[in-house]
């Protein structure tokens, strides 16, 4: 997989200029106090400074770094189309999308992605501990998407009849309200690896011609693997949707990452989990087929940020075991 878009980067864009000086002032602050505390405890090991000088010199230590504390929001100042963005603001922090209040973890971590089609800017807005509001861009790159032609596709997935578009319908509304999903849990904190190893014979984003029909951009990766192989979890989660025959994806499996992510795994020959079901990265989770709307054996793996379609390639990874 290639480097994920949701690297996180330093804090230096959209901080308003009070926080810059609060930053400025407390690299200056801190540098002193840490400097200041090494003296301390060297004379008090040399028996120059009284011990209650010692406890009074150090308290006012503390009490300076405390005021100078540190007002961290780490956000990039980009993210491609398709990407995902990890951030941090500080704990407490309100913040807002658009019209969606996102989701911010005890330690300050919020997530959110752009779209394959997003233009941007996208704007978040903070409502910071103490009062203070910022405002902060985050610039959405573009992306060049090819065109897939795919043939041999049974004509009745490509224009399904009415009865059968209606059941797609009940389907993908049953999907759609399973990636709604929003815990505290931060199981993509640790990254993700790739659910089976194969061939990428899909990507994401690119328009996708049936039969010689234009019909809607991938909405994942594909990856050419053997009818029967394992399929994996790519990160911890749970597991809020598992059905083994829905009209276009055949075998499907969703596993919530929490704030809003999950992947979901389509056309698999077989399913190992349910819903319910708590699951750890590299668990073996179902097996790769060609149910469903499919020309060939492949695992499909994609990814949301609610209902935000983002590109599994650039997510960011796990670390090699």
């Amino acid at each position: 997989m290639s480097p994920a878009v949701a690297a996180r980067s330093r804090p230096r864009h959209g901080v308003d200029a009070g926080l810059r000086t609060g930053l400025g002032r407390r690299r200056r602050d801190s540098t002193w106090a840490g400097a200041h505390a090494s003296v301390v405890g060297a004379e008090s090991r040399r028996g120059i400074l009284p011990a209650g000088l010692v406890l009074l010199a150090t308290m006012a230590c503390q009490a300076a770094s405390a005021r100078s504390a540190p007002v961290a929001i780490d956000l990039p100042r980009e993210v491609s189309q398709g990407g995902l963005v990890i951030g941090h603001v500080p704990a407490g922090t309100q913040a807002r999308l658009g019209d969606r209040a996102l989701r911010v973890g005890d330690d300050g971590t919020l997530v959110f992605g752009a779209g394959r089609d997003e233009k941007g800017p996208l704007t978040l807005q903070l409502a910071l501990p103490g009062g203070r509001h910022s405002r902060i861009a985050v610039t959405v790159l573009p992306r060049d998407w090819p065109i897939e032609r795919v043939e041999g596709v049974p004509p009745k997935t490509v224009n399904p009849p009415p009865e059968i578009a209606a059941r797609i319908a009940r389907e993908q509304a049953e999907v759609a309200a399973a990636r709604e999903r929003d815990d505290a849990r931060e199981d993509f904190a640790g990254g993700f690896a790739l659910p089976v190893e194969g061939r990428i014979s899909g990507r994401f984003g690119n328009q996708r011609v049936y039969n010689g029909e234009p019909r809607a951009p991938h909405s994942g990766m594909d990856l050419a693997v053997p009818e029967g192989t394992p399929v994996r979890a790519p990160a911890p989660g749970l597991v809020t949707f598992a059905r083994p025959d829905l009209y276009l994806t055949g075998g499907t499996v969703l596993i919530d990452h929490g704030f809003g992510l999950s992947s979901n795994f389509l056309h698999l020959s077989r399913l190992d989990v349910k819903p319910g079901d708590r699951v750890s990265r590299g668990q073996v989770i179902g097996a790769a087929g060609m149910t469903g709307r499919a020309t060939g054996p492949h695992l499909h793996w994609g990814f949301n940020w609610f209902e935000v379609r983002l590109d599994p390639l650039l997510l960011p990874k796990a670390p090699m075991p």
